[in-house]
């Protein structure tokens, strides 16, 4: 879930952080006068932003950014545009954290995950297991199924290219970070296909499949509606951020009879979204004010030391009313927002079944930096379901039909 206006004492924080940063900046040398100069202080501005904005420094030792000596020698390099997205694609990679992304990429920058990924792996047992196949995928043309085992990738093990892809960021291999590390690279750079071997029973395969930025997609509309077992199955087509969504929507339930069944599809929605369209969605499905998450922003703590936290509701919409019952199935492209409107169901009492969803933490803000305008995209709220089960852990009652 992208949020781009946030609260002016987070913009007062954010501010602050970047004259934090000056001491670091000088140690670099001169004042920042030269387009160089410019760009490296951009460069080693970004940690004390992630230090100040975000939202779960708790999954670090100390609570401090896991910026090595190798990422910190590297920001002093930085000279132009080019080398500050590297440089800031670095950074990010080192929270192993799926959520946290840039405005800006390279040609041959790794893939989104889980946007521009059709293989969820697992690290399980010493092995990197497939734990999910995205439909229609390339992957899933190739015949890879759930249960398959990752061999090599690029041509060498995983666990070779786990080590190197964590010995370029300086840090050590943890099995949070194995399995962060697996998931990018078996998505690959954006610029090339992949060269994936996997082993399903005694069975090993190397398999050349195209990136998914190289793939053409067919243009779909916001939603598909069919009826399927005397239900009307709503499909969501990866639309949560596009306010077209909710009239798409809207058209969709058109179709359904005084009572019927509604079964609403989020498990290709990974590109994220925001709450309006979310919450023109659950409208059709409440008769008064209801709760369904709860928000809270660390960055305002630390820098006020005043807690902030509320609970975000959804209101009726005036016309729009169904009051069939109502299932939502999930997976593991179902992502951010639509992970919100997956404990936006179970809150108002709809039932989520499918598989675990993709686990993005938070809501995304966005952070020009203060020369370049390169947007660092950080979560910077925290999520929670009304009963306060961080969202990222909610997981669904049971399978999806």
């Amino acid at each position: 879930m992208l949020v781009t206006l946030a609260c002016a004492a987070l913009a007062a924080c954010t501010s602050q952080q970047i004259e934090n940063g000056d001491t670091e900046r000088q140690a670099a040398g001169p004042a920042a006068d030269s387009p160089e100069d410019l760009y490296r202080a951009d460069a080693l501005a970004i940690r004390p932003l992630i230090e100040q904005t975000y939202a779960y420094l708790e999954r670090f030792p100390g609570g401090s950014v896991p910026v090595s000596a190798a990422l910190s020698e590297q920001a002093r390099q930085v000279t132009d545009f080019r080398s500050l997205i590297g440089y800031a694609e670095r950074v990010l990679l080192s929270l192993a954290d799926h959520h946290a992304i840039l405005g800006s990429s390279l040609s041959d920058s790794w893939a989104l995950v889980p946007s521009y990924a059709d293989l969820w792996i697992l690290q399980e047992d010493g092995v990197y297991v497939v734990d999910a196949v995205r439909a229609g995928s390339p992957a899933e043309q190739a015949q890879i199924i759930r249960g398959d085992v990752v061999e090599r990738v690029g041509g060498v093990p995983i666990e070779t290219a786990i080590e190197a892809f964590w010995a370029e960021l300086g840090l050590p291999v943890t099995p949070e970070r194995a399995a962060f590390a697996a998931r990018i690279l078996v998505a690959g750079r954006r610029d090339r296909p992949r060269l994936v071997a996997l082993r399903t029973g005694e069975s090993v395969r190397e398999l050349e499949l195209p990136s998914l930025y190289q793939v053409h997609r067919d243009e779909r509309p916001p939603v598909s509606a069919t009826e399927q077992a005397g239900a009307l199955v709503i499909r969501v087509n990866d639309s949560l951020g596009s306010n077209s969504t909710i009239a798409a929507f809207d058209a969709a339930m058109s179709m359904a009879q005084p009572g019927q069944r509604i079964v609403i599809d989020l498990r290709d929605t990974p590109g994220g979204g925001n709450t309006t369209v979310a919450r023109a969605i659950l409208g059709w499905f409440v008769d008064a004010p209801t709760d369904y998450q709860v928000h809270s922003l660390p960055a305002e703590e630390r820098f006020t030391g005043i807690a902030r936290q509320w609970v975000e509701q959804v209101l009726p919409r005036p016309g729009k009313r169904h009051d069939g019952p109502v299932q939502v199935w999930v997976g593991r492209w179902t992502g951010s927002m639509g992970e919100g409107l997956a404990i936006g169901f179970d809150a108002i009492g709809a039932e989520v079944a499918g598989t675990p969803m993709a686990g993005l933490l938070g809501a995304i803000y966005d952070h020009p930096l203060e020369h370049s305008g390169l947007v660092i995209k950080l979560p910077t709220e925290r999520l929670m379901a009304v009963d306060g089960l961080p969202r990222e852990r909610f997981v669904p009652g049971q399978a999806a039909p």
